[in-house]
């Protein structure tokens, strides 16, 4: 199951929970939940399912219905426009590698041993969905995109096996975890940050959608895509994680309760980054990140920001 928040002109700036059905259009789930939290809290997939076979027959029935909206009639938020908490790992071995030829500076021993992450920003400024503009921070002039994906936790547990830790997934989403590569590394060399680096309006964008694992497939063999403005910039594949998404559950989840709408990001994919390559996005561009099974989350570039009162020390 694809699941989405949105919004529309008709249901006003509430946003709703949905499910993206065949012939690209999203029913309208809100009478079940009304965010994607209580809908996993409620354990709301059985009745979704039910709503949705109701739906078709009204459909074949050629009965109106005001709950279905085409996909091209919405806005799409975040899955979890407020998550819980957004935690980034780094697991993908290829990015590691370049990140140590691009710094001279080797693997450390200790990444192969336990899984590393940071906490990101998860206020309502942060956190964007597809179609969103990004932010250009009037502090940067490197600002770069991350092709990246995440699992949301599902449901409440402490102290997780690596083998229960797969019924914790709510669902798959692709993120794109834009960054302000100049800022980043000058705090980075402060042994703290990325703090201001990855920290800006619409720095965590998320989506298009929640896919359900039942049918995300083999999740370590999808095809992962970046494209600018239409031409591939990489072109990756999650088979080349060294943590799984239960691994890094686990681990997140020792001495810690987590709950639902909690994310965790994969990190980077190999050449999955501007940085990487040293080719750089520009304001205007248009970045199309693609994930196999789940689909293309897609932004506009916005323009820098200007202010007058920016940090100048």
């Amino acid at each position: 199951m694809r699941l989405v928040t949105f919004q529309t002109k008709l249901t006003g700036t509430t946003p709703r929970v949905g499910a993206w059905i065949e012939g690209d259009r999203i029913v309208d789930l809100t009478a079940d939940a009304p965010d994607m939290c209580q809908f996993f809290e409620q354990n709301c997939i059985a009745a979704t399912q039910r709503r949705i076979e109701q739906l078709d027959q009204k459909r074949a029935q050629q009965r109106a219905t005001d709950v279905v909206f085409p996909v091209a009639d919405v806005q799409l938020l975040a899955p979890f426009p407020r998550p819980a908490s957004l935690r980034d790992f780094g697991v993908f071995k290829t990015h590691m590698d370049a990140a140590a030829r691009i710094t001279g500076k080797e693997i450390s021993p200790e990444w192969f041993k336990l899984p590393n992450y940071y906490r990101g920003s998860t206020s309502p400024s942060s956190i964007a969905g597809h179609e969103a503009v990004v932010t250009w921070p009037n502090y940067t002039e490197k600002l770069d995109f991350e092709l990246e994906w995440g699992v949301y936790i599902g449901k409440t547990g402490k102290n997780i096996s690596v083998e229960e830790a797969p019924d914790y997934i709510a669902g798959y989403t692709v993120y794109n975890d834009i960054s302000a590569r100049d800022i980043q590394f000058r705090h980075m060399t402060l042994a703290l940050g990325p703090a201001k680096g990855k920290d800006f309006d619409n720095s965590n964008i998320m989506g298009p959608c929640l896919v359900t694992p039942d049918e995300i497939g083999d999740a370590y063999n999808l095809r992962m895509i970046a494209r600018v403005n239409g031409e591939v910039w990489a072109d990756g594949n999650t088979s080349d994680m060294y943590y799984t998404f239960a691994e890094m559950i686990s681990f997140v989840s020792q001495s810690e309760t987590l709950y639902p709408g909690e994310f965790l990001g994969s990190g980077t994919v190999g050449k999955g980054c501007g940085w990487e390559l040293d080719r750089w996005i520009q304001p205007g561009d248009v970045i199309e990140l693609e994930v196999e099974n789940i689909g293309v989350l897609r932004n506009q570039i916005g323009e820098p920001e200007v202010n007058p009162a920016a940090w100048t020390k």
